[in-house]
């Protein structure tokens, strides 16, 4: 039999109500046996997330020795969980046994990581399925890697003869042999790394929205839904701010052409979007098949004449970055030119003044030049490549739209196009070219 590995995330476990539902949810399909659970998330606007709640409690240990006053609320909402549930399970011994665990161990990520542990330990009571603390089969490298062929095979050997099991996300074991987490989101990779364990048929995404739209609903009302997309595509909009998936969950299931599945819990009837592989994918007919993108970027602008007969131009301004520990987000380059896109929060304090230094002082360039407050936009298609004058009506439509491109960077494999713009004109320019390629 096929078998699927089902995520649900922090609003899929907000109350025992929802609970309930996701538990209707997988026994309706009897290939849904292995199931990942984040922490529970807001219950109403203006809720706190009980992982917000976690790490306030580490700070409060930090500053008082005792995490008692910072558990209280992380402790009321599970008991209030337990009892919407009605079911027999000593919450309270597992609460107990949580928060000395928490004193004892005096670590954010141990601490950050009690809510999916705690959310999967009532869950698995409620579905009668075994229950596999991740600290036990996910595992990480002494670089913070994940170390996907060692956490494979112990998946693998912990299901040995188990019909059904329920895993927290967000967190595994540190080459230390102490809890470590994923970044925040963390829950979806987690649920990725058992469906490449078991090679499962259907990698499902449960969360609160009926797949990835073709923008961002704040900016653009009603947007077009995607009905499928392949895993390139889905990596550079999540990349680019679309939030809906964990960019780098695709990794383990990719590697395996497992196909993922976004779902919404409440609204289980529809049909969501389906990530694929490239060899898969099947053109929507659509030269775009989403834009999406980010505020608050800097561009250091560098010119220096015979630039590109200087060996070792690049990589001596990429030194002066690395030595800073700074990422970049892209490089636009000329003959005598090159951009280094950078975000904004990579060089707060006094980091800019020392790149800047450090680059004049490393390549001695004519001109430096800083740009700040920079919005990137991506469009993003299968069909861009092959469709003549895709770019042209890109252009066309922000130029229509009044607004000033400062930047445009394409990738090597025409999946995309980047443009950079002021924050300012960030929503305009999104709906601009929205309405270009969707709405004609």
């Amino acid at each position: 039999m096929a078998v699927k590995v089902c995520k649900f995330g922090g609003t899929s476990m907000a109350d025992g109500n929802i609970i309930n539902g996701v538990k209707n949810i997988i026994e309706s399909d009897a290939e849904r046996r292995y199931v990942v659970v984040s922490a529970p998330g807001k219950r109403y606007s203006g809720d706190v997330k009980v992982t917000d709640l976690l790490y306030a409690c580490h700070c409060e240990l930090v500053k008082s020795g005792s995490c008692a006053a910072g558990f209280a609320p992380v402790r009321a909402r599970f008991e209030s969980i337990v009892k919407e549930l009605n079911i027999d399970f000593d919450v309270k011994s597992v609460l107990d046994e949580t928060e000395k665990r928490i004193d004892e161990e005096k670590s954010e990520d141990f601490t950050a990581s009690r809510g999916e542990y705690l959310c999967a330990r009532v869950v698995a009571e409620v579905l009668g399925a075994k229950f596999i603390d991740a600290e036990k089969v996910i595992f990480f490298r002494a670089d913070g890697s994940l170390d996907g062929e060692k956490s494979y095979k112990a998946i693998r050997n912990a299901l040995s003869g188990v019909e059904r099991a329920v895993f927290p996300g967000f967190y595994g074991s540190g080459a230390d042999g102490r809890v470590k987490t994923f970044s925040r989101g963390g829950s979806d990779i987690s649920g990725a790394v058992v469906a490449r364990a078991v090679n499962a048929s259907l990698y499902e995404n449960w969360t609160d929205v009926s797949g990835f739209l073709a923008c961002d609903p704040r900016i653009v009302d009603s947007p077009r839904r995607i009905k499928i997309i392949s895993y390139k595509e889905l990596r550079e909009l999540s990349y680019m701010g679309a939030n809906v998936l964990h960019s780098e969950s695709i990794f383990p299931v990719r590697k395996a052409n497992i196909p993922i599945r976004i779902k919404n819990t409440f609204r289980p009837q529809d049909e969501g979007t389906e990530i694929v592989p490239s060899s898969r994918y099947i053109p929507s007919g659509c030269t775009v098949t989403g834009i999406a993108g980010k505020k608050n970027f800097t561009v250091i602008f560098i010119e220096k004449s015979l630039m590109n007969s200087e060996v070792g131009f690049i990589a001596k301004v990429l030194e002066v970055l690395a030595g800073e520990n700074i990422p970049i987000e892209h490089i636009p380059s000329g003959i005598d030119t090159m951009s280094l896109v950078i975000s904004s929060e990579q060089l707060e304090d006094s980091k800019l003044s020392r790149v800047l230094d450090g680059i004049k002082k490393a390549v001695e360039p004519d001109v430096v030049r800083v740009i700040e407050n920079i919005a990137l936009i991506a469009t993003v298609g299968h069909g861009m490549s092959s469709s003549v004058g895709t770019s042209a009506r890109l252009f066309n439509a922000i130029a229509s739209a009044d607004i000033n491109i400062k930047m445009i960077d394409q990738g090597s494999s025409e999946l995309n196009i980047i443009v950079g713009v002021n924050n300012d004109d960030y929503e305009k320019c999104i709906s601009a070219i929205y309405c270009e390629f969707f709405n004609k």
